[in-house]
């Protein structure tokens, strides 16, 4: 149904989404299976035998084939490792990105957001400290609030060196020296630095920037499964991680249109200790207001745990399907018998419930939804991938080893195409120089032309009014070779704020006279603004069809993301306009269905009545105890009960004719429907493209330097 799933694994055994496969090779399986056979005493390649039949058997045996098998196994399936670099790294402390503006306009959900950051943050560092009685929270929520505002990027290194210089004076009505005094924040920096410097740390810095929208689609616009397998990772780094990946879900989830129809899948793994009844870690906040408002963004969530008790009471009122398996202790019994109960409408009493819970076999469950009157109960059919346990990181880095790419060492490749470096540098007064601290003894520098600029795009037809900042950066050896600002990136606004003064024992890589000689980069500047009008066309997606039209700073893929809702919404219409109209046939085929049932129930009942009448009769006259003109009566009664069993088997008939109607009817509303999913296939709903130029004329160059980075 094209929709994606954010799993958060604390255990390490969802990897196993990713064991599938649709021809059940025995050679696929040997390496999945090859620990358990060795602990068995088995041959590997004999008990992959075993489970690949084993496996092929089960799903058969519940009516799914092998097509289905393989239609899950084409499903995109990635597993982040954040601090490992066995599955996909995450880029979790490079940087503490500014949410999004639906968040930074609506005070709460901002405050919410700071202070689970913050929290998330203290945890890691092993502090203890969530509330503005907490010094170290009351100054980093101060640093990164303050930052989001004035739209300053700032990673781990700069939150440090903010820590001991934040650039204010004050928090509150208090001198910052007095309420946070100059020592004490530098023990706390120390204490990241620290955290920083350790080993293994870098790898929480490297991967993959935490993106919602490209974790959970791909650029068509494909659901994905994207596992977070966090069991490598002590408490503290859990709890940071989670908590962090519950927020940037949750300011996903805030970009998105309200929906009746499922959109997306949160589901965690062993929920305890992160969303505990009575203390208030980290990440109860976050899981608490996705419980509460993401029904209406069109996102379900699903928590595991192994006991009742582990989840808060406010979370658990705002659950409205519950899955029940086998319960031992009283205690997670009483947790649950009084909802199932309810008013008595269950179809169980307590004493049976209770018995049921302690005694229910293996992948059977209670289901209580709010959606049914009664509670049910129901076995899981066979899963599509085979359930190996938790996986080690070996086996996860060689499950994702085949989609990763390889990577290069940017600053290696910089240093091989460095050339004519000196310690003297030719760039003509007139142009501002700036240069980024080296901590090396003899550094060199590389060139860059740094801009900050800014455009606006104005379309009246497509309601577009949008200004845009940036600041653009490109090597200077790139913009000789390339043809100006080609291979131009985005950089820190904060460029201006860099030491003027050139440090000592440096040496510069030579800067190409196009650039040295243009006076105030005036050349430069005349590139950038063409550059921007060609290359800074803002693409706006429309899907006719639908009539609908894509929002500013919407990407493609959050365009078809939305489009797909869409056409899922209409087609849910639809079936629920089809399954309206054959109602009326329905109630018809069972107000007759019921009327033949009801007329064969009688003439069961007399023809039961005569049949004994007539034994009796027959009976009196075999033993000499009736008359000739009884024998008669009995003789005719007889032939009046052949008569009935003719009309009894007409009514039979008549039952079963309604019977097949209505399972024909059943049939013909199914194959309806599924001709819905051809009609409402994306492929039928065309996107366009249109694209929006910035005015010529509201394009400017705010500032120009040249920068100069160590590589």
């Amino acid at each position: 149904d094209n929709i994606p799933v954010l799993v958060i694994d604390p255990k390490g055994d969802m990897g196993d989404l990713c064991l599938c496969d649709h021809t059940f090779s025995i050679k696929k399986f040997e390496p999945w299976v090859e620990d358990e056979a060795l602990s068995k005493t088995q041959d590997p390649k004999e008990y992959a035998k075993k489970i690949a039949k084993q496996w092929r058997d089960g799903i058969a045996k519940w009516g799914q084939d092998e097509s289905r098998v393989l239609r899950f196994e084409n499903v995109k399936k990635r597993i982040y490792t954040p601090a490992s670099s066995a599955g996909f790294a995450v880029n979790v402390l490079g940087s503490f990105s500014r949410p999004s503006d639906e968040i930074m306009q609506d005070t709460d959900l901002l405050s919410g957001y700071l202070k689970s950051t913050v929290s998330a943050l203290l945890s890691l560092l092993d502090i203890d400290g969530d509330s503005y009685d907490s010094k170290p929270f009351v100054l980093i929520s101060q640093i990164l609030s303050r930052a989001w505002m004035s739209g300053e990027k700032i990673d781990i290194q700069r939150l440090i060196a903010k820590i001991i210089n934040p650039g204010f004076e004050k928090i509150g009505v208090l001198d910052l020296d007095i309420f946070y005094p100059q020592k004490e924040r530098f023990a706390l920096a120390s204490k990241c630095n620290a955290l920083l410097a350790s080993v293994g740390f870098s790898t929480w810095m490297s991967g993959e920037e935490l993106d919602i929208q490209k974790m959970l689609y791909d650029k068509d616009g494909n659901a994905k499964i994207a596992i977070f397998s966090i069991s490598h990772l002590n408490d503290n780094e859990r709890m940071f991680f989670v908590t962090l990946l519950l927020e940037r879900f949750m300011e996903w989830m805030r970009r998105q249109s309200g929906t009746q129809v499922l959109r997306a899948m949160l589901y965690m793994d062993e929920i305890f200790g992160f969303f505990p009844p009575t203390k208030n870690p980290p990440s109860k906040q976050p899981m608490l207001t996705l419980l509460k408002q993401a029904r209406a963004y069109g996102v379900g969530v699903v928590l595991s745990t192994q006991n009742p008790v582990d989840l808060d009471y406010k979370g658990l009122s705002n659950i409205g399907t519950w899955f029940i398996g086998r319960l031992q202790t009283t205690q997670d019994i009483d947790k649950v018998i009084e909802p199932l109960v309810g008013k008595g409408e269950s179809g169980y009493d307590a004493k049976t419930l209770r018995g049921l819970l302690t005694k229910l076999p293996k992948r059977t469950f209670i289901l209580k939804s709010n959606h049914l009157e009664k509670v049910r109960v129901f076995t899981t059919r066979w899963v599509l991938s085979y359930l190996k346990g938790p996986l080690r990181k070996k086996e996860i880095a060689a499950l994702m080893d085949p989609f990763k790419s390889k990577q290069i060492d940017i600053k290696k490749e910089r240093l091989k195409v460095v050339k004519n470096a000196t310690n003297i540098r030719f760039v003509d007064p007139s142009i501002e120089q700036y240069f980024e601290p080296s901590v090396a003894e003899q550094p060199i520098y590389e060139a860059y032309v740094v801009a900050d600029v800014e455009y606006r795009y104005e379309r009246e037809s497509y309601g577009i009014d949008l200004k845009k900042e940036e600041s653009l950066e490109v090597w200077c050896e790139e913009y000789e070779q390339d043809g100006g600002w080609e291979q131009a990136k985005e950089c820190e606004a904060g460029w201006s704020k860099l030491p003027q003064k050139a440090p000592l024992n440096a040496t510069f890589e030579s800067i190409p006279k196009k650039i040295a000689k243009d006076k105030g980069l005036k050349e430069v500047k005349k590139e950038l603004k063409r550059y921007v009008y060609f290359k800074r066309a803002l693409e706006i997606y429309r899907c006719e069809k639908l009539k609908l039209i894509s929002r500013q700073n919407e990407t493609r893929d959050e365009f078809i993301s939305r489009v797909k809702i869409a056409i899922e919404e209409k087609k849910e219409q639809k079936i629920e306009e089809l399954k309206d109209s054959f109602k009326k046939r329905e109630k018809r085929l069972l107000e007759r269905f019921q009327r033949a049932k009801e007329q064969l129930k009688k003439e069961q009942a007399d023809s039961a009545g005569s049949m004994i009448d007539t034994g009796i009769a027959i009976l009196g006259a075999l033993f000499g105890k009736t008359t000739p003109t009884k024998i008669t009566r009995a003789i005719n009664k007889g032939s009046k009960i052949f008569k009935e069993k003719g009309q009894m088997s007409m009514a039979k008939q008549r039952v079963e004719r309604i019977e097949q109607s209505i399972q024909e009817l059943e049939e013909e509303l199914e194959e309806k429907i599924d001709g819905l999913d051809d009609r409402f296939g994306i492929e039928n709903f065309e996107i366009k493209t249109r694209t929006i130029k910035p005015k010529k004329s509201e394009i400017v160059v705010k500032r120009s330097a040249i920068v100069f980075r160590a590589i």
